[in-house]
């Protein structure tokens, strides 16, 4: 984050890419909201950023490059993991239905196990 007078007031745009890659895959939602934050300043920012605070941002961009990937496969990852954590609980809402259709005798689906 850049501060109004254009000195920098959290480190380098590379640990803060880093430390959003540990606190996603700690899932640390605190964290999380900080460096978005953090993030959102910046952005408000660049417009009344001084050549030599872009200049300074621009090598940390170039500098933080591997590790936005990086950070970007794992949203990609945790993304995946929420698309699979999702269907899970649909297949548990649905054997939870199921189970209670035996509960109440209905046989009709016991009848038919194993018989496709």
């Amino acid at each position: 984050m850049w501060k109004a007078d254009g000195g920098q007031a959290n480190p380098e745009l590379k640990k803060l890419v880093v430390d959003a890659s540990c606190a996603l895959a700690r899932l640390d939602t605190a964290r999380l909201e900080e460096l978005a934050l953090s993030c959102q300043a910046l952005n408000g920012s660049l417009e009344t950023l001084s050549v030599k605070d872009r200049t300074a941002l621009a090598r940390q961009a170039r500098d933080a490059q591997n590790d936005m990937a990086v950070f970007g496969r794992v949203l990609q990852a945790t993304s995946a993991n929420l698309s699979v954590m999702k269907r899970l609980r649909e297949l548990r809402m649905e054997n939870i239905e199921y189970s209670e259709r035996q509960a109440r005798g209905d046989g009709a689906a016991e009848a038919n196990y194993g018989n496709d």
